[in-house]
């Protein structure tokens, strides 16, 4: 029977990019995969189609070879034809981007150390804004896993050692054949490791590490804000097998201000004032997040919401030298019981007021009443 045409198979054209060629081959072998499609020939026979279509068009020079000459350039016993394509070897190579490394045989096989590593682990932290401003050393104490001291982390009793595993040989994984490719797999037996353990550390039960209280003293820098996060090399759990131990991960919480609220370096707050403070000018001592004093001018005329700014008076900046800014915004005051004598003053500035006309006044109600003329 002769065969299909590889762009037919895959369902692309021609000009389809690699990103497309292999999209539309990943959508195939997942749908054709002989073990989704167990004991079904013709699901076997597709996937092994659409197998040597991508084989060939995924590479440039197959794929420049394949658009000259067709089926024709691979016939003959040539050494860039898929009549010598290994399944088991070269598969492995294709599906290693699909489906990962530990699925399939012939793939990179990473450290069993690493696999091992201890887990890390998280440590809740709430300050106060003063504290996040100053820094300060803070003590934790937490339940962590250690290596047994009896066993020195291997799990065997001391005096013997872990032998290797029967199972896999050593090796950490085991194999099997599924059609024309090998599957590869953790092994069940020692769950990776290579070694079981014929009698265990009484003291950790083969665990090779046992619970326990752990106290580190850690440095929180000036400047930390809510949700930073500061890492603790080493000092997670304990890693299994000789595997690294993990990290203690601080988050840092920090609690609202009855004064200041903040926003990265900046700090703000709202300062009430009088009518005729804002009216006549003033100079007002406000409270500084260091704890100090900081005087500022409030000119005559000042508006209700005006903001004004004191440089280098917010938060240390947690990367890099210097300080954020201190917002103030203005919040009048206006009296709401009113002595006789307030009443009379007021009355009286009343007056004068409307005899002056503030422009911005009167020129809201020009507009006004031209918009209800117009309308």
């Amino acid at each position: 029977m002769a065969k299909r045409d590889y762009y037919e198979i895959l369902g692309v054209s021609k000009s389809a990019s690699k990103d497309e060629i292999k999209k539309a081959y990943r959508k195939l072998a997942l749908k054709y995969h002989p073990d989704k499609n167990k004991g079904d020939k013709a699901s076997e026979d597709k996937f092994k189609e659409a197998s040597e279509a991508y084989h060939v068009l995924s590479d440039n020079k197959r794929k420049t070879n394949y658009d000259q000459f067709g089926h024709a350039a691979f016939e003959g016993g040539g050494n860039q034809g898929f009549g010598n394509f290994d399944f088991g070897s070269s598969f492995s190579d294709i599906f290693e981007d699909f489906f990962g490394e530990d699925v399939f045989g012939g793939g990179r096989r990473s450290s069993r150390r690493a696999s091992n590593r201890g887990n890390d682990l998280r440590y809740d932290v709430t300050i106060s804004m003063e504290e996040a401003f100053s820094g300060l050393n803070k003590k934790v104490n937490y339940n962590t896993y250690k290596k047994c001291s009896r066993c020195s982390g291997q799990g065997s009793e001391p005096g013997s050692k872990p032998i290797t595993c029967n199972y896999c040989n050593g090796r950490g994984k085991v194999r099997s054949n599924q059609g024309f490719f090998t599957i590869q797999q953790t092994c069940p037996e020692c769950s990776g490791y290579g070694e079981t353990i014929n009698n265990p550390c009484k003291q950790c039960r083969g665990n090779g590490k046992t619970q326990t209280k752990e106290s580190v003293s850690v440095k929180i820098p000036k400047g930390v804000d809510d949700g930073t996060r500061i890492r603790v090399s080493g000092k997670g759990e304990a890693g299994s097998k000789g595997g690294s131990t993990g990290d203690l991960y601080l988050f840092i919480s920090v609690d609202n201000h009855s004064i200041f609220k903040r926003s990265d370096e900046h700090l703000y707050f709202e300062l009430p004032i009088t009518f005729a403070d804002a009216a006549l000018g003033t100079s007002v001592e406000v409270p500084s997040i260091d704890g100090g004093k900081a005087k500022i001018k409030i000119p005559a005329g000042t508006q209700h919401g005006k903001q004004l700014r004191l440089r280098g008076k917010g938060m240390p900046l947690l990367r890099g030298n210097g300080f954020g800014d201190l917002y103030i915004k203005i919040i009048t005051d206006v009296p709401v019981s009113l002595s006789s004598k307030q009443k009379e003053l007021l009355e009286e500035f009343r007056k004068i007021e409307n005899e002056k006309s503030s422009p911005i006044i009167k020129s809201f109600f020009e507009k006004a009443k031209k918009f209800w003329k117009n309308s």
